[in-house]
């Protein structure tokens, strides 16, 4: 047999790959297709109209697309109206902002501009309404909505840059303020230390340097007296600044030093704060041993000279440094007596937070505060008093009044003018004693009027 070449077979292959494409060609632009196993045949005219259908069919828009285009453009313009709507409120409310920023400091043309401008846009947006009702939207949306974020977005730096502005200046008024309240406090320091040295100067008694036992009156007593409760007063006015100060209700406190009186003014409850006060620091004034300790009392010949060289010795000093000096003096240990047995434990912490005050004194120094400064002055003027008492032969006595006593002009002294002006007025009713604000004294045969609170006026009690 005959051997077969492959180009040969190559070569026949292609020749009947070219016919067959040949006859598909043939029979797409003829028409033929075959139905059923049997070919069929269609004119060369029926196939001329067929592709002009076609290509007419293709060109004309479908109904189902023509419709999605209407919707899309009328959302986009829909949109880009709000856009707009929303850049011209941006703007609104930057004007607003510039406004209210040209107002402090004040700045005409600034509001004048903003007020423009305001205006300006609200008739924008009074015309973007009237387009929206006659349907007539911008005919290039996305070029409106590029425009509107760029609009929008210049209103947001603005407004933002405005309130940078009008942080900064609020930062200028708070450091101003800051500067202010330095020197005000810097003008209070010294205006403190001023008083302090007023008060150190008014803490020497106006006596007479030279002044002798011998030569001592109830006039020197009355005038240490003055002083004395001048002190008392000074403590008490801190003590209620205190108390306001950590929230005290000074109405019930009050009424726990004397309770069922009805003051005339509110003012009036700082006489409660001052009777427990002098009935604290007067306790055991009587006593030549004015001391806590038990200390055996001086010899009575030798009581005058020793109480008048105690009174001596302090009467030109001040507490604090006294105390410092001597820390385990007479004066000393009443001192520390005084402020334990006045200052409650609960009073101490409510005013300073601690008991700290008190741990110091009892382990025998002494706190460095206005506060016991305060106090120490008035323990002194009172142990000066208790001193100066105990120099007259006979001694000075100390009294008070019982509540409910009718008031005497011989005995008392009313701290409330107004009582006894309404006495005055009416006749037939007689004001009495509510308590003792402050202690009466008998020097010999001289009186020293105590202070009392007088009640309400009660009717006199008929006498047959």
């Amino acid at each position: 047999m005959d051997s077969v070449k492959p180009s040969a077979v190559t070569s026949k292959k292609s020749k009947f790959a070219r016919n067959v494409a040949k006859v598909i060609q043939l029979r797409a632009a003829t028409g033929i297709a075959p139905v059923d196993g049997v070919q069929k045949v269609v004119s060369q005219e029926e196939v001329k109209h067929d592709k002009h259908h076609r290509k007419s069919a293709a060109s004309r828009p479908q109904p189902f697309d023509i419709n999605n285009i209407e919707e899309h453009q009328k959302g986009l313009a829909l949109e880009a109206l709000v856009a707009k709507m929303f850049a011209s409120v941006s703007c609104v409310k930057a004007a607003y902002a510039q406004l209210q920023y040209s107002q402090s400091p004040y700045d005409a043309d600034g509001i004048q501009a903003a007020d423009q401008f305001v205006v300006s846009e609200l008739k924008n947006l009074s015309e973007l309404k009237q387009c929206y009702i006659k349907k007539q939207f911008d005919p290039s949306p996305e070029t409106a909505l590029v425009l509107a974020d760029v609009q929008e977005q210049k209103s947001l730096s603005k407004t933002y840059e405005i309130m940078g502005k009008k942080l900064e200046s609020q930062l200028r008024l708070k450091e101003s303020e800051i500067t202010y309240l330095r020197e005000k406090m810097e003008e209070s320091s010294r205006q403190n230390r001023l008083l302090e040295k007023r008060l150190n100067k008014s803490g020497h008694l106006s006596m007479p340097d030279n002044l002798r036992l011998p030569g001592l009156s109830p006039s020197h007593f009355i005038t240490v007296l003055r002083h004395t409760v001048k002190s008392i007063r000074s403590f008490v006015k801190l003590m209620i600044d205190e108390m306001k100060s950590t929230g005290w209700d000074l109405d019930a406190a009050a009424k726990c030093i004397v309770s069922d009186v009805a003051y005339r003014r509110a003012d009036d409850k700082c006489f409660a704060f001052e009777s427990f006060v002098s009935r604290e620091m007067f306790d055991g004034f009587h006593l030549s041993n004015f001391s806590p300790q038990k200390e055996s009392p001086p010899e009575k010949k030798n009581q005058q000279q020793l109480f008048f060289k105690r009174f001596a010795e302090l009467k030109s000093t001040k507490a604090t440094e006294y105390i410092a000096h001597k820390p385990k003096s007479t004066f000393a240990k009443f001192c520390r007596s005084k402020y334990l047995q006045l200052i409650h434990p609960q009073m101490e912490t409510s005013f300073f937070g601690n008991l700290s005050k008190r741990s110091l004194l009892n382990s025998g120094e002494f706190p460095d505060t206005i506060f016991f400064t305060t106090f120490a002055e008035m323990a002194r003027r009172v142990w000066l008093l208790h001193c100066l008492a105990f120099s007259f032969d006979p001694e000075a006595s100390i009294f008070q009044v019982r509540r409910g006593c009718r008031f005497s002009e011989v005995y008392m002294e009313g701290v409330a003018e107004d009582a006894l002006l309404s006495s005055e007025n009416a006749p037939d009713v007689d004001p009495s004693v509510a308590f003792t604000v402050v202690p009466g004294f008998r020097i010999g045969k001289t009186v020293i009027q105590c202070q009392v609170y007088l009640s309400p006026l009660q009717a006199k009690v008929n006498r047959g």
